[in-house]
């Protein structure tokens, strides 16, 4: 009676109904189209079109798909802001100027003459169909993304290329309703111009003092997420009120919030899964749902201009991307991957044509309705959606397949010569942990997702149930806080005559090579504890060893001020502790700002060249005048200082101060001391450096930086 009581009638009304078909799409479309190498986003478009009104009508293009789609469209935007390499950003931005000029001018050109001359449209139409051409989706970034290559170069330019020219586009959509309704004067453009500035002052300015706010003091992931989902609608409506659309207003919050969510951290985690699980499929499926096949075949004029618009937006977006690559000198798969996130045509180019076919500019001798776009182009842009979609995806998945694959090949041949990176936590204190694993997954390569171990040691004389299950109890808690990053974090629950004897002994059993020691939120760092540690720890192990106190969250540290002393250089573990800090300030967006000698902020700008991050490099020599960086400090900037053994070439007496002014200056601040690892076998030049200076083995300066270059593109 139950089973008779539903409405199984097309289309379907019921909402669970709906919602399971489209779950069942989400699931089963890509595993099937996979098989016969259609990229799933494709697979997803198509199954849309399937199931929409104009096929099998399961169900209709209703304000739920529409909702879920806007979503998911604002979510991809974010995304681009969000995952971009802002300092590559930064060190791209002329390139994704010429590129974003190159993607504008080409399509108006050629839509303009072809709407002009082929066509024989209005200027004013023709106008706004070659800003159509003009405007592109980012359709094939989070395929991209999964396939790690969204921080290459080409993406990067891509990305910035997209913002300038959707603007454009939009701005050009603006003026061309303007004038069809008699707006467009000194007072629209005064009122446009001034609304644009507002919006992106109050995104880029303010939005990060808010969510820098909000990030320090919650630290539960759900409302984190549902905050960072509420700004990303904010920004979407404050660009709406300033006159341009919303994707606009979404990518720009991703870029104020990029510094304040790491890459690794899990919070990023749980923004793109949530995005590609539910979000981003339903904009697709609402994307094919569009697709009326029947119209088509009404009439050859239809044909025809879906025709002409195909191969005008195909051939403009494909001369633009080949111009990036002529001019910059870019490889054959980065311009696949130029033209296949910049030919997709679906979210500006659909608001663009719907916003034209609503507008009517007059009547004919029979009363019927003249539209500024008429219904041909309208569906001959449907047709266009497929059609670039279908073409951008296959193009962009061949372009970043080859380069994932190249950028494997590279690692697998430098396997051999990789230090096996294992981090070792130990944990005590909950109020410390996720902090701590934070860190480790931060300072981790990003390809290891099996390098974390967290320890719990339990003196043998204090040894109970409650005491062991309590630790069983701490390690299970870190192992859910780094899964939430991918990682997987290997539990150890060791028993033993002490902490240190304890913690050394798992180090060489274990092979770890990187240490991380939390520091309680309420105390100091003592004398006593410093001296216990080197004569215990670090006199036994040789890893990179770091001495954590985290007093706000790594992610809302605006600046890092990195401590380096003299002939830093000559020792062994100078790469590796680099390599860390590196990817702090890579995988968080913060500032790195070195101080150091003139001849070790050398080595690190070599670095800095190959390897951009947003740094700032500052001589320092003087320990003794220690206290006079607690001049520089500002609010949300964090210490990182770089010590040293007694018996190695880069230590300083006043090394030993370094609790003193810790705890006497820095107290507000997070910090990290960093003892760098001491003995390894480089097996990349096949040289045991093990008795031997990092500097004194190589002649130049240059084969010092290729060698540390050489293991940061491993990491």
């Amino acid at each position: 009676m139950m089973l008779l009581a539903i409405d199984f009638t097309l289309p379907f009304a019921d909402p669970v109904l709906k919602f399971l078909v489209i779950l069942a799409i989400i699931l089963i479309a890509p595993i099937l189209l996979n098989k016969i190498r259609i990229p799933h986003l494709l697979g997803l478009i198509i199954a849309g079109a399937i199931i929409g009104p104009h096929c099998l009508n399961l169900m209709e293009r209703d304000s739920g798909i529409i909702l879920s789609g806007t979503a998911g469209l604002l979510y991809i935007m974010f995304l681009a802001g969000l995952e971009i390499d802002l300092a590559d950003f930064k060190k791209n931005s002329k390139k994704s100027l010429v590129f974003g000029m190159y993607t504008f001018l080409i399509p108006m050109t050629l839509g303009f003459a072809a709407g002009i001359y082929i066509l024989r449209l209005s200027v004013p139409t023709s106008i706004l169909l070659a800003s159509m051409f003009a405007s592109h989706t980012l359709l094939a970034y989070p395929m991209v993304s999964k396939l790690g290559v969204a921080k290459n170069r080409a993406v990067n330019i891509t990305v910035g290329g997209t913002i300038i020219t959707d603007t454009l586009a939009l701005l050009v959509l603006a003026v061309i309703v303007g004038m069809s309704t008699g707006e467009v004067n000194t007072a629209f453009w005064l009122r446009l111009t001034v609304s644009i500035l507002i919006f992106g002052l109050i995104v880029l300015l303010v939005f990060p003092i808010i969510g820098r706010w909000f990030l320090k003091r919650f630290d539960d992931y759900i409302s984190q997420y549902i905050f960072v989902l509420a700004m990303v609608f904010l920004g979407s409506f404050l660009a709406e009120v300033a006159g341009i659309e919303p994707i606009i207003g979404a990518f720009l919050t991703g870029l104020a919030l990029n510094r304040l969510i790491p890459h690794t951290s899990p919070l990023m985690n749980r923004i793109e899964f949530v995005g590609n699980a539910i979000f981003i499929p339903f904009f697709l499926i609402g994307v094919g749902m569009l697709i009326d096949y029947q119209a088509f075949f009404k009439d050859f004029e239809t044909l025809k201009v879906a025709l002409l618009m195909i191969v005008v937006a195909t051939l403009a977006k494909f001369i633009a991307a080949w111009l990036t690559q002529k001019t910059f000198k870019f490889s054959v798969d980065e311009r696949r991957l130029i033209f296949g996130l910049s030919n997709a045509q679906a979210a500006a180019t659909l608001a663009a044509v719907l916003v034209g076919y609503n507008i009517i500019v007059g009547e004919t001798a029979s009363g019927e309705p003249v539209r500024l776009l008429n219904e041909s182009i309208l569906n001959g842009t449907i047709l266009m959606i497929l059609v670039t979609c279908t073409i951008a995806t296959f193009v962009a998945q061949r372009g970043a397949k080859n380069i994932a694959l190249a950028e494997a090949a590279g690692d697998t041949a430098a396997e051999e010569s990789d230090i096996v990176e294992k981090i070792l936590i130990p944990i005590h204190n909950s109020e410390t942990m996720d902090e701590l694993i934070n860190l480790g997954t931060t300072i981790i390569s990003n390809k290891n997702k099996n390098g974390l171990y967290a320890l719990n040691i339990i003196a043998t004389e204090k040894s109970n149930n409650a005491t062991n299950k309590n630790a069983k109890k701490l390690l299970e808690k870190a192992a859910i806080t780094a899964s939430a990053t991918d990682n997987h974090l290997h539990q150890l629950l060791r028993y033993d005559i002490n902490i240190v004897n304890g913690i050394s002994n798992v180090i060489k059993e274990h092979e770890i090579s990187d240490l991380i020691l939390g520091l309680h939120i309420k105390q100091g760092i003592s004398d006593s504890f410093l001296g216990n540690l080197t004569e215990g720890i670090l006199s036994k192990c040789d890893t990179t060893s770091l001495i954590y106190k985290p007093l706000q969250p790594l992610g809302t540290i605006k600046r890092h001020l990195i401590i380096v002393p003299q002939h830093a250089e000559k020792e062994i573990g100078f790469p590796f502790w680099l390599l860390k800090v590196w990817n702090i300030g890579r995988n968080s967006g913060a500032k790195l700002v070195f101080y150091a000698t003139a001849e070790t902020l050398n080595f690190i700008r070599e670095i800095h060249a190959k390897h951009p991050v947003e740094c700032e490099f500052e001589a320092f020599d003087d320990w003794e005048d220690f206290l006079i960086l607690s001049k520089s400090f500002r609010q949300d900037d964090s210490l990182i200082i770089v010590m040293s053994r007694k018996d190695k070439l880069s230590y300083q007496e006043h090394m030993t101060k370094i609790p003193t002014y810790l705890n006497t200056h820095f107290k507000t601040y997070s910090y990290i001391l960093i003892f760098p690892m001491q003995g390894v076998n480089f097996n990349a030049s096949r040289i045991d450096f093990k008795n031997d200076t990092f500097i004194e083995s190589f002649e130049t300066l240059a084969e010092i930086s290729n060698k540390i270059s050489t293991l940061f593109k491993k990491k």
